[in-house]
């Protein structure tokens, strides 16, 4: 039996294939250890979203290298889509596709049940890949390389899987995906809403459920049954992930998005329509090659326009191998320029947001500790609330409790006890 060490950078999809890897290796009788100087096997699950990135992790491979006794196994985005650049960079290590991790690991061995095998959990969290891959085909995504084509396991085994989570203490689930909008794709018919439904109606327990990044492209097309069941189904965070990358059509078109500005409104005007209340978090990468700017004003009016409560803005960087690193850039003090103009107008439009939930009372369920005695966890809408003192009140991951907001820190709510 083998002793490993894990770690896990990027997305929440690539901490639910590590939880996997895990849960995979536990089954095998194999055990984690508290660092790599004492494991027989150290696994890295990478990320390769931006440059930045990709030097972080051949820094903390080399390091692993080193650390390590044994064997370095490299997984993840950047070890499928870019698995030559550790060899050139003199690292000694196995690249492997992540499901191939464990049989790796086990070299053969047949999987021996021990007391260690249940469902692995981040606290109360559990996070549910439903699907891994995408139909999109961006030119600057390197991910794609990585994860190829939406491959999406039946509703029957994401339901056993929700049940399994659940039985081991989750009371939040996660669902994650490169695009959990397109799932159940590769069976002809998108399957998301059906997949909600059914595990909020046949899942015993008490939780939450919190759906993941989704391509306005695939929630377009089932944006009124999904939600649908968001207003129907109250263990539903209303909460929508959809990266629209940029408001304008004809960078959206360069970037091949396959959404048009259009139909993001249409989701967006879906869920307000049937919705009382709902969080929109949204994506904009600014600086992209083609980007005028007129583009970037279309940004900045859309993001004015649609309000959207969760904003990440990225500076376009190239990858290697795509197709968007043959344009030419635009300078480095234009990206940055642009990306300050945004993040100050993000920070106006979500501090008004939170400013607004002030001296109402919200239902929170507590998710995990924050700093200084403080708890934190989200509302029906997944609204961030910490609650300053939690700890000493009593409070821990799991409990529900209604709080008054009392105020906020612009990209979080300041929540008391009721």
């Amino acid at each position: 039996m083998a002793r490993y060490h894990i770690e896990t950078y990027g997305c929440t999809a690539n901490r639910g294939e590590s939880r996997e890897i895990e849960r995979s290796l536990r089954e095998g009788g194999h055990h984690p250890v508290s660092g790599p100087d004492e494991a027989d096997v150290a696994i890295l699950n990478t990320c390769t979203v931006v440059e930045t990135t990709e030097d972080r992790m051949l820094r903390r491979a080399r390091e692993l290298d080193e650390e390590t006794p044994a064997d370095l196994v490299v997984t993840g985005c950047m070890a499928l889509a870019q698995g030559e650049a550790f060899e050139e960079a003199g690292i000694d290590a196995e690249i492997l596709h992540w499901d191939e991790v464990p049989e790796h690991v086990r070299n053969g061995e047949c999987p021996t049940v021990t007391a260690g095998t249940d469902p692995i959990v981040e606290g109360v969290v559990g996070i549910l890949p439903i699907a891994r891959g995408c139909m999109s085909d961006c030119s600057y995504c390197i991910t794609k390389q990585a994860t190829g084509k939406i491959d999406s396991p039946s509703v029957e085994e994401n339901l056993r899987k929700a049940r399994a989570l659940v039985h081991a203490g989750a009371k939040e689930l996660r669902i994650t995906g490169q695009d959990t909008g397109v799932y159940g794709w590769d069976d002809g018919e998108r399957k998301l809403h059906v997949l909600l439904e059914r595990i909020c109606e046949e899942v015993e327990g008490d939780f939450r459920v919190r759906v993941g990044m989704a391509n306005p492209k695939g929630i377009h097309g089932i944006r009124e049954e999904l939600a649908a069941v968001f207003a129907e189904q109250e263990q539903v965070y209303n909460f929508l992930h959809i990266p629209v990358q940029s408001g304008s059509n004809e960078v959206l078109a360069e970037m091949r998005r396959q959404h048009t500005v259009t139909e993001f409104r249409e989701v967006v005007e879906t869920f307000d329509d049937t919705l009382e209340e709902w969080t929109l978090s949204t994506d904009f990468v600014v600086g992209f090659p083609t980007e005028e700017p007129e583009d970037h004003e279309q940004s900045l009016a859309l993001l004015r326009e649609t309000g959207p409560e969760k904003i990440n803005v990225t500076r376009f960087s190239k990858r290697p191998g795509t197709d968007a690193a043959e344009l030419k850039g635009l300078g480095g003090q234009v990206k940055k320029d642009r990306s300050s103009e945004m993040t100050d107008v993000m920070m106006d439009v979500v501090g008004s947001a939170y400013d607004a939930m002030v001296g109402a009372e919200r239902e929170v369920l507590v998710v995990e500790d924050g700093t200084e005695e403080s708890v934190v966890g989200y509302d029906r809408a997944y609204r961030q609330v910490a609650i300053p003192g939690g700890e000493r009140a009593g409070l821990e991951p799991g409990d529900t409790v209604t709080c008054e907001v009392t105020g906020h820190n612009t990209v979080y709510a300041l929540g008391q006890p009721v």
